[in-house]
């Protein structure tokens, strides 16, 4: 059903060009938006009313989508976003005229201009892609070559590198095409009067779509062949209906996914080896599942419905010991990972608390100077860019100390977010201080900055060991008479020496590289002034949900427009072609990584590297060279002093670089994954193609392991790819670099998802959010299962147990079992077991019930002590219908499994209603 669904949308879009859908609710939008993205149609424009702010645009949902989603606030952000976008645009930009272009601007052979100026220059004056462009106002890209569209004619682009190549001019004689060579061209923008409407500017494959919208606000525009669909949240008699409401899956079913063979942790007993599923029977009632192994071969078969105690276990590349099922080992771990789960949660609520009391300096909105700063950023902002530089802003201009985290990879924009926060600091008039954990970071950060903001005053100062005892004197004093605006330095910038006059805010880039005495230093600074903390670890979902109570974070995960995937050989070492990378590119002017990871002959190996190719300016660096030899050859190949750098691993958590764009490993098969992943990130960084060559010595000679490490390695070519083996260690040192190294120990203990939860839980608890029932066990002695001949596939079974799980109400229950009828026919009984136990299930964790089962003419209902423990209502109640009581324990005998339903319909409701009814000072008091 589903496919003839969506086929009889795509067909009346195509033959209509407008169509009604109703029965649409979140689910409903996020169904239809993953089926139709790019297929056939390039961007879709979802037009809602801001006014309502329906949940369809919160944030959560908007990553839910996993596309490149732009939420537009401006005819600007509109104009710079690029093709393959899921765009919202509130409804009243939609029918705004208020899109301004550019002027026109001039291209000549030979000009400097990089490839994604290029295209910014014509997004940015009204062009849109589309392939091929038939009209004015569009342009196609092949490889290098830009086709533009101009009124008159098609306009020839080419690019050499950073350079304007060739232009040419397509002219027709009779039925012959041909390029005419022109040396100029001036390109003005398609709309002469300079100011446009949206419908005016989407490209024509896009599809809009009018979330919930009455049809007289955006009416379908009869002139345009842009199809339309509205979304209506009713039943419509007249059109089609969504057939039931399709599931959002979330980052769960992402990252607690595990399969047969992995390792994983089982909340009560500990880490084990998952072993598949099992249909078997205990007391005469059919299930299935999951087999786990613990030490010396201890089985344990874990419920179908218990799923959600079961993750996969992440905790470093080293594989686990596994537990036992004989031992309380287990038990002793997990109470020493909590007492450092509640340590930690309680230094996080504490700074945040202090801060939430703190009041500081509320800068000023946006002036006309930072909206001119802004506008000369040569790139295009990604959608997660703009958001977290909208965070920031948002953070400054309140009355609280800011306190945000920006998280994101070497490359990503969390830089521009820096500088944009600084300036704007400066523009308020205050001073701002930019610490860096190493020198060589100091440096980049300095000369960026320096070229940036260049042409406004400000002035820009360093503070390193790299200045002489006199310029550091000065820059001292220059902080302290409010001199200098804007500082950049190490460690140094905490001593007792720098005094400044007017401290407005504090960037610190990657913090947990600081030492004790610093971090504590930073940590008295956080009351006060506003700061922001970057760091390249990525963050994973689950951590970041984790502590969205405490700490305010922002997370940058799209890479920017016009980053090329880095081309990956895997190969034997031959000097021939080391040779010939090396020279392909120092010829285009870029420079070489060359991993060498043995500090013994490391001079001797840079030697023959010399000789290889004595064009070459080769520098050599490892982790035992003293500091400052190690900080000066590096600013020389940042510079371009050295060309060719022969290092060690040192190297993989370096320098944003984006004139290094060749990284030849020698001896790869020596390099662990997560070693290897990070090396390939040292390349690739600008919008010139990158080149890593990872080389082995002898294959003859290579492990099983090796040549398994070698094949993976093929697929760091893409993107953002997040290999799990890779990213393991990455998702630790996530915790290590955000809460402090100390915990890296104690995830390993019980595995990353679980640490977590954990921790999550705790900042719930002491943070004295009303306490709920995280997951009731519900057990009526009936066969209630999936069986295998109706969802064949092990792991989509799985997926759907994981599902039902994590359903909070009937509603979604209703949704998820229409959802089975149309995909696998009529449900069998024991699903329809399966779907009753979960109703009861649901209404059970409403309610605070913590067990139901019954047995043999018995029903057992148990009450959550903490909820129900210290209520005399609920004890009346349940007693009024012959259960017998012990303490929150309620028991009744003799009655049928139709009658067991009955009472549990009606209790569970009013339990629920007793619960809601209840005032938030009571609930308190029970806490207490």
């Amino acid at each position: 059903m589903d496919k003839s669904f969506i086929d009889k949308l795509k067909e009346e879009l195509v033959n209509k060009r407008i169509v009604r859908v109703g029965k649409v609710r979140k689910g409903g939008l996020w169904y239809i938006v993953k089926k139709l993205f790019c297929n056939p149609w390039g961007n879709l424009y979802v037009v809602f009313d801001e006014s309502v702010s329906p949940p369809e645009i919160s944030d959560d949902f908007l990553s839910s989508f996993g596309l490149n989603v732009v939420k537009v606030s401006s005819p600007e952000m509109f104009l710079s976003i690029g093709r393959n976008f899921l765009v919202f645009i509130p409804l009243y930009l939609a029918t705004s005229k208020s899109f301004k272009f550019e002027d026109t601007f001039h291209l000549e052979v030979g000009q400097a201009i990089g490839y994604s100026e290029l295209l910014s220059r014509l997004r940015k004056m009204g062009y849109r892609r589309s392939e091929p462009p038939l009209f004015p106002g569009e342009f196609a890209l092949k490889g290098d070559v830009i086709e533009i569209k101009l009124k008159e004619n098609i306009i020839i682009i080419s690019l050499f590198e950073d350079e304007v190549d060739y232009i040419g001019v397509l002219e027709e004689e009779g039925k012959s095409r041909f390029v005419r060579r022109i040396s100029e061209v001036e390109i003005h923008p398609p709309n002469y009067e300079g100011e446009g409407t949206f419908l005016e500017l989407v490209p024509r494959d896009s599809l809009i779509i009018c979330l919930y919208l009455d049809e007289e606000a955006f009416p379908f525009p009869k002139d345009k062949k842009i199809p339309f669909l509205y979304l209506y949240r009713e039943e419509l008699k007249a059109g089609l209906n969504i057939p039931w409401n399709p599931y959002i899956p979330g980052f769960l079913e992402r990252e607690l996914s595990f399969r047969e063979g992995d390792y994983v942790v089982h909340e009560d007993y500990g880490i084990a080896i998952f072993r598949g599923v099992a249909k078997i029977k205990v007391d005469g009632v059919e299930g299935e599942y999951l087999l786990l192994e613990y030490n010396k071969g201890e089985k344990l078969y874990v419920p179908s419905m218990s799923i959600d105690k079961v993750s996969p276990y992440i905790g470093g590349e080293t594989p686990p010991s596994l537990d036992s099922l004989k031992k309380g080992s287990w038990a002793s771990i997990k109470n020493r990972v909590k007492k450092n789960v509640e340590k930690v949660a309680k230094e996080l609520l504490q700074i945040y608390a202090l801060r939430a009391v703190s009041t500081g300096y509320a800068f000023s909105k946006d002036s006309s100077w930072q909206k001119e700063f802004e506008s000369r950023f040569e790139f295009d902002e990604t959608p997660d860019q703009l958001k977290a530089i909208e965070d920031v802003k948002r953070d400054m201009e309140s009355t609280r100390p800011m306190d945000r985290l920006v998280c994101g990879d070497v490359g990503y924009g969390k830089t521009e977010v820096a500088f944009r926060a600084a300036f704007k600091a400066v523009m308020d008039g205050k001073q701002v201080a930019f610490l860096c954990p190493t020198t060589v970071l100091a440096f980049q950060h300095y000369m960026n900055m320096k070229k940036r903001m260049e042409g406004f005053p400000i002035n820009i100062a360093m503070l390193t060991r790299f200045l002489s005892q006199r310029e550091q004197a000065e820059v001292l004093e220059g902080i302290k008479k409010g001199a200098i605006d804007i500082v950049i330095g190490t460690h140094m910038l905490l001593s007792d020496k720098v005094s400044f006059k007017d401290l407005g805010l504090v960037i610190i880039d990657e913090e947990q590289k600081f030492g004790v005495m610093q971090k504590e230093k930073l940590k008295k600074l956080r009351v006060d002034v506003d700061v922001l903390t970057l760091t390249a670890t990525p963050i994973p979902r689950t951590l970041y949900l984790a502590l969205s109570g405490a700490k305010d974070i922002s997370v940058i995960n799209t890479p920017p427009a016009g980053r090329k995937n880095v081309e990956i050989y895997v190969g034997k070492w031959d000097y021939e072609l080391v040779k010939n990378a090396i020279i392909r590119e120092i010829e285009r002017g870029g420079k070489v990584f060359l991993v060498h990871n043995r500090v013994e002959d490391i001079y001797t190996f840079a030697d023959r590297i010399s000789n290889l190719v004595p064009t070459a300016k080769v520098g050599v660096a490892h982790g035992k060279m003293d500091e400052e030899e190690l900080e000066k050859v590096m600013i020389d190949f940042i510079s371009g002093e050295i060309t060719v750098l022969v290092c060690t691993t040192i190297i993989e958590n370096g320098l944003d670089i984006p004139s290094a764009n060749t990284l030849i490993v020698h001896k790869a098969e020596h390099l662990g994954l997560s070693q290897l992943y990070q090396l390939r990130g040292r390349v690739g960084r600008g919008d010139k193609q990158a080149y890593a060559y990872f080389l082995y010595e002898d294959e003859s000679a290579l492990t099983q392991a090796g040549k398994e490490r070698l094949g993976a390695i093929k697929e760091f070519g893409e993107l953002g790819s997040s290999l799990r083996l890779a990213l393991r260690d990455m998702q630790i040192r996530g915790v290590g670099n955000i809460l402090g190294p100390e915990q890296h120990g104690f995830v390993s203990s019980v595995g990353f998802h679980l640490y977590c939860k954990m921790l999550e839980e705790t900042i719930a608890f002491l943070k004295g959010d009303l306490p709920r029932v995280l997951s009731s066990k519900v057990d009526l002695g009936i066969d209630a299962y999936i069986p295998s001949d109706y969802v064949e596939d092990e792991e989509e079974r799985l997926y759907y147990y994981r599902r039902l799980i994590s359903l909070n109400n009937i509603q979604e229950l209703k949704d998820f079992e229409m959802e089975l009828k149309e995909r696998y026919g009529d449900i069998p009984i024991t699903v329809s077991n399966l779907l009753k136990t979960v109703k009861f299930k649901v209404m059970a964790q409403e309610a605070g019930i913590s067990e139901i089962s019954y047995r043999n003419g018995r029903l057992l209902i148990l009450l959550h002590p903490v909820i129900w423990g210290k209520s005399s209502e609920a004890k009346a109640f349940l007693s009024s219908f012959g259960f017998s009581c012990f303490n929150t324990r309620f028991e009744r005998k003799g009655i049928s499994l139709s009658l067991a339903e009955k009472l549990l319909n009606e209790i569970l409701s009013r339990l629920k209603e007793m619960r809601d009814g209840w005032q938030e000072k009571n609930l308190n008091a029970c806490l207490a």
